[in-house]
């Protein structure tokens, strides 16, 4: 059998918002068959996400986000700044959300919702943490809470939180403890 050609070929486009956090674009793609259509696409710089343990306990943070309405509890997480690595941006993120920083050990890599966003997450694993705060973002309000790792375990698996990359992140890392 031959392999189809999936493939979309971008013949235009046009920026049409660029915020400080993304930039939503439309393009017009030619399709495998020769037809045209359009994609809105969000680009996004990427990000982090940290499974922070400490006495069998994760660090968490608790946090409004304005697109749901309400508080969610997540791990520590963070945009990527311009040119800076993903392993930097975690140290940092880390230091600026929870006050600890930590041996890291990169988890996985996965885009975060590739039907309309290239945004691309890391995801790392800190042991072995120790005080050494930075100040927080001036528009970041958070909460370190600190949950027995069974207890996050179980709330993942039984739909307990309700961030994706906070869940992910939770079963990958279970999966190399046991």
């Amino acid at each position: 059998m031959a392999e189809q050609n999936r493939q979309e070929e971008r013949i235009g486009g046009e920026v049409i918002f660029e915020g400080r956090m993304l930039r939503l674009e439309r393009d017009i793609v030619r399709l495998p068959n020769g037809k045209e259509t359009s994609r809105e696409v969000i680009r996004h710089p990427g990000a982090v996400g940290i499974i922070a343990l400490q006495d069998q306990q994760v660090l968490m943070v608790r946090q409004f986000r304005y697109p749901i309405a309400q508080e969610t509890l997540e791990i520590p997480a963070g945009k990527l700044d311009p040119q800076e690595k993903p392993l930097d941006c975690a140290v940092r993120e880390l230091r600026e959300e929870t006050g600890y920083r930590g041996k890291m050990e990169h988890i996985s890599t996965f885009y975060s919702t590739p039907g309309f966003t290239d945004e691309v997450m890391h995801l790392y694993l800190a042991r072995d943490l120790e005080w050494d705060p930075l100040s927080p973002d001036e528009d970041e309000f958070l909460a370190v809470e600190r949950i027995p790792w069974n207890e996050a375990v179980h709330r993942a698996q039984h739909n307990g939180f309700t961030d994706a990359k906070t869940i992910l992140a939770i079963l990958l890392v279970q999966g190399r403890l046991e």
